[in-house]
């Protein structure tokens, strides 16, 4: 019997860190959260406002296994390590397992793994700490203003609108991507020309250095042909410049910076880049051992550590040579960033992508080669560049021309296949010499209105703003998609017209509390709170003194939107039937309920998508209780085939499993293989 007990988050992780600590330990897992909030009490908070905000914690469902587990384990060990992930969330996760399953404080310790290998596991188990109240403190204040928030508008909306969820983060989101499609709406474009005289081997475009920008330089066709009617064939050359110049490598990766450059470089959608992560974190079996190939992946300092720097800079020097040795980025530390530990980065330099390459998934390699290069690529010597710009003259109109050549690759050596080179090479030139050409071209332009946000760029919006944390993105977006606020288009977002109304109907009421700023400052109080420098209840109770009385004026004054009307009359009473939304999605029934209760029976067509792989029935196309789509066995339930995304009715070239279709991605619908 083990006297030692540490309880992890993962099960996966559980099975790594066994076996670096022997038999003397046991390693069990609580597979994330054991309890949450109470829907019970008052307005289904699970929370008693009126003492203190004090929250009423339950056992979350299909954990009463787990609990009851865990507290044999508890009992039958000395000492417990609570070595649940090292942030806020962690933090209260140890707390809230300490008090569920009894545990006194002379029986436990408080172990951080910001890596899952053996030397940084043995050092932790070796360096134990204590829970950090003021962490648990400022998490459970963001979950019980959460649930406030959540529960509420949700409510309200679903009551006067039909809208299914509000957030105090989601709506802030959701309502960028509003604001965006009104500016796009309200953009009125702008023409202007261009002219480009065409040479052999080089192009010049005309400009005028007192204007700065290019729609204000030719703004119709006929100060365009103006200028063309004025030019001869010779071009004189008045200026050559060269100057060198430099690229500088990018700081390593924090949890929204690889978000970003994952959607961008890769295609990831912000859920798999952080599940992928996830799994590259907590360990990998690479045939001698199993390790964790990179650190805690949930962070926002840029900090690497003098553990991994030294050997990496080594590492650099031989592989590449003294001069492509650069410097460590150190970054401005901004007001909410918590630095609570170091940027993504692979556990050891010497684990080259190629080295475990046949470990891992093709998703899992990608993802492995962009963290591992980002790092070593931060701590390379910059990029040189030769810059030329060269100005010509044509009868008092200035033609300008540019060039850039790389002549030292520098941090590119490695981060190359991640950045285009831009290398521009043009002649050389000589001040005075004449270059002579006849075709030149007037090209129409309009400006174009802003972009909508992808998920990188609202990702990237979210962060500058200081909205959330990045850890929540992930599920942030997913909300907003599954809610059907927003649709996808050339993988941009465009909000739906329930999204809009949505974001108008919080703003008409909530205007002060459903914004960048106010979302921001409440962020950094919970900072505060973290830091122990803010009472937490009193933060609750500042805020629900301010939310409350708008919510119950929205209830009063919101209107409450008519149903929709199908066209069609009750067979029943002759009253229109109207499209209502139930628990399980929207139906068809008459508008004179209660007094009627006619509902029209749907129509079910069935659809059928592909052969069944496992029997000798179809795959259709089926709609679950809650009225979301999935694809099952038409032999059910004597086959229980069933898939969530669409199949293709293609096996997977690597497991032989059935190939699905999301989002026009094609991928295995059991292991990480995409097509």
């Amino acid at each position: 019997m083990a006297k030692n007990l540490v309880i992890v988050e993962s099960p996966s992780k559980s099975k790594t860190i066994e076996k670096y600590l022997g038999k003397d330990y046991k390693v069990v897992s609580s597979k994330g959260h054991i309890r949450d909030l109470a829907t019970t009490g008052p307005l289904g908070l699970g929370v008693d406002i009126e003492n203190g905000f004090k929250p009423n914690y339950v056992p979350i469902k299909g954990k009463s296994s787990v609990i009851k587990a865990l507290k044999k384990d508890v009992k039958d060990s000395d000492m417990i390590y609570l070595a649940s992930d090292p942030d806020r969330e962690g933090e209260a996760i140890a707390w809230h397992l300490k008090d569920t399953l009894g545990i006194k404080d002379k029986n436990y310790k408080r172990v951080l793994f910001n890596e899952i290998t053996k030397d940084r596991v043995l050092k932790a188990i070796e360096n134990p700490t204590v829970i950090d109240d003021d962490l648990v403190r400022s998490q459970e204040t963001r979950r019980i203003l959460d649930r406030i928030i959540g529960f509420r508008l949700s409510k309200l909306l679903q009551s006067k609108i039909g809208a299914k969820s509000a957030g105090r983060v989601q709506s802030v989101a959701l309502k960028l991507i509003v604001d965006r499609e009104r500016e796009i709406e309200a953009f009125n474009p702008e023409e202007y020309w261009t002219i480009t005289a065409h040479f052999d081997k080089f192009d010049a475009e005309y400009f005028d250095e007192k204007i700065k920008e290019k729609k204000d330089l030719i703004k119709t066709e006929a100060e365009a042909d103006k200028i063309l009617n004025s030019l001869g064939e010779k071009y004189r050359v008045l200026d050559v410049q060269k100057k060198k110049g430099t690229r500088k490598s990018k700081a390593p990766f924090i949890t929204s910076t690889l978000q970003q450059e994952a959607s961008i470089k890769l295609g990831f959608p912000a859920r798999k880049t952080m599940s992928i992560a996830q799994k590259l974190y907590e360990g990998i079996d690479l045939g001698d051992e199993t390790v964790g190939l990179i650190t805690y992946m949930r962070t926002d300092s840029i900090r690497l550590s003098d553990d991994f720097t030294r050997p990496a800079m080594k590492y650099i020097e031989e592989q590449y040579g003294k001069k492509y040795v650069g410097y460590i980025k150190q970054g401005k530390k901004k007001d909410n960033v918590q630095d609570a530990h170091e940027a993504i980065r692979p556990t050891s330099v010497l684990r080259e992508p190629l080295k475990v390459k046949q470990y891992l998934s093709n998703d899992e390699f990608k993802l492995y080669s962009l963290i591992y290069k980002r790092t070593l690529a931060s701590l390379m010597a910059d990029a040189i560049l030769d810059q030329t710009t060269v100005v010509l003259d044509n009868n008092g109109y200035t033609f300008k021309t540019t060039g850039s050549i790389i002549v030292f690759d520098g941090y590119l050596k490695v981060y190359g296949d991640y950045e285009s080179s831009d290398d521009k090479d043009i002649p050389d030139f000589v001040v005075g010499e004449d270059k002579i050409t006849d075709d030149v071209e007037k090209k129409q332009h309009f400006t174009q209105p802003p972009a909508r946000y992808t998920e990188a760029s609202l990702i990237k919006k979210l962060e500058e703003e200081g909205i959330g944390r990045p850890s929540t993105y992930a599920t942030i977006i997913d909300t907003i998609k599954s809610h059907d606020y927003v649709t996808l288009e050339e993988k941009k977002f465009k909000p739906t017209s329930i999204g809009i109304e949505t974001t108008d109907k919080l703003q008409e009421f909530f205007s002060d509390l459903i914004n960048t700023e106010y979302t921001r400052e409440m962020e950094e109080e919970l900072d505060t709170i973290a830091d122990g420098k803010l009472v937490w209840n009193e933060v609750l109770k500042k805020f629900y003194d301010l939310f409350e009385p708008r919510v119950k004026n929205a209830f009063s004054e919101m209107e409450k939107k008519a149903p929709e009307k199908t066209g069609e009359t009750c067979p029943e009473c002759g009253n229109p039937l109207v499209v209502r939304k139930g628990k399980y999605g929207e139906f068809v029934a008459c508008s004179n309920y209660p007094e009627c209760k006619y509902i029209k029976k749907e129509e079910v067509k069935i659809v059928e998508i592909c052969d069944c792989p496992n029997c000798s029935g179809k795959i259709v196309e089926k709609k679950s209780r809650k009225g979301k789509i999935f694809y099952g066995c038409n032999n059910y339930p004597k086959c229980k085939t069933a898939y969530w995304d669409k199949p293709t009715g293609e096996a997977c070239p690597e497991c032989g499993k059935m190939l699905v279709e999301k989002n026009k991605t094609v991928k295995c619908s059991e292991c990480d293989y995409t097509k």
